[in-house]
């Protein structure tokens, strides 16, 4: 007799049927739900969140909170499953405590967030935005930009993200200035980086991208002062987290012209809507590049990242263990 089908429920936009058909022929009962027009599940309150879980196995979840109230109410839920790495929304503790795994798509998305990088110092150092914006009002005076040939790039993190860069900048011819917890000397050799220290760092890149994980120790890591360490005319690249800059003092920094302009996908104001001002006040700057959190949203990095969270969920739902890189928290093993 063939098993009872498992129920997921998926909280995301952009669910491609052949990880549909893939839940579906692993014994899987998939329920994509309903999400107010034009937003995220990050949106849903815990009650909303409760309704749509109701007798679910496994959640693939974008950004959510998982909190430990959400997971004590859902006592048949095994496994929370991020289409994204990064897994600063989910109580871990909690999750471990109340015997859950929590899954991260390692692999699925980091691609297309490099070429976001990419395309973001491309874009800003060559003015693009306020000379679109000249044009449409009539004004085609040259604005003059700023190369990236040839240019130092100080990246912050070198996990599978800023390795991608670091791999993109190559054809650029760049010089790589690095800060990264854990230092490789043979990859650094390869590819021509230096490891340095922040403050190095900050005072010799051209460009400054950051990569590095949300954690207690990296919040604010280009904070007030650090902003101010950096060269006059950098550019500021994040594409990481809102908590690794404080968007307030980036915002003087802009300016005052102490940095010469900035290419944004993530802002403090996603987790702290009292600082949705500074975000304005952010993208009405003219030398400010700025994209909604969607570095990793191409169609390609959504297919892939679907498919790992979908592996994840069945993995665990079949008595087994997903990928170690994929494991946040498993309460299985407490």
């Amino acid at each position: 007799m063939a098993a009872a089908p498992r129920r997921v429920v998926v909280t995301q936009r952009f669910f491609d049927q052949a990880t549909v058909d893939y839940l579906e022929r692993s014994g899987c009962e998939v329920f994509e739900a309903p999400l107010p027009e034009g937003q995220a599940d990050g949106s849903l309150s815990h009650q909303e969140l409760v309704q749509r879980l109701e007798g679910a196995a496994g959640w693939i979840v974008g950004h959510a909170h998982v909190t430990r109230e959400l997971m004590a109410a859902l006592p048949d839920l095994r496994i929370v499953s991020r289409r994204g790495v990064g897994h600063d929304r989910v109580d871990l503790v909690a999750a471990s405590e109340f015997g859950k795994v929590v899954c991260i798509a390692v692999g699925g998305n980091h691609e297309s967030v490099a070429d976001h990088s990419i395309a973001l110092m491309l874009a800003v150092g060559h003015r693009f935005r306020e000379t679109q914006a000249a044009m449409i009002a009539g004004d085609w005076q040259i604005r003059i930009g700023t190369d990236l040939f040839r240019k130092t790039v100080g990246v912050i993190g070198l996990g599978r993200i800023g390795r991608s860069v670091v791999q993109r900048l190559r054809g650029f011819e760049t010089q790589v200035l690095a800060l990264s917890s854990t230092q490789d000397g043979a990859y650094a050799a390869a590819n021509g980086i230096a490891y340095v220290d922040l403050d190095e760092l900050l005072g010799r890149s051209d460009y400054v991208s950051v990569h590095a994980p949300l954690k207690p120790e990296t919040r604010f890591i280009l904070g007030r002062e650090a902003l101010a360490k950096m060269k006059p005319g950098a550019f500021l690249i994040n594409t990481g987290r809102g908590g690794l800059v404080d968007d307030a003092a980036l915002l003087d920094a802009l300016r005052c012209g102490a940095i010469a302009g900035a290419g944004l996908d993530v802002f403090l104001s996603e987790t702290d809507p009292a600082l949705e001002p500074v975000t304005q006040a952010l993208l009405a700057l003219p030398n400010v590049v700025a994209t909604p959190h969607a570095a990793a949203s191409s169609r390609e990095a959504l297919a892939r990242t679907n498919m790992v969270a979908a592996r994840n969920v069945v993995a665990v739902l079949n008595g087994g263990d997903p990928p170690a890189e994929c494991v946040m928290a498993d309460g299985r093993r407490a």
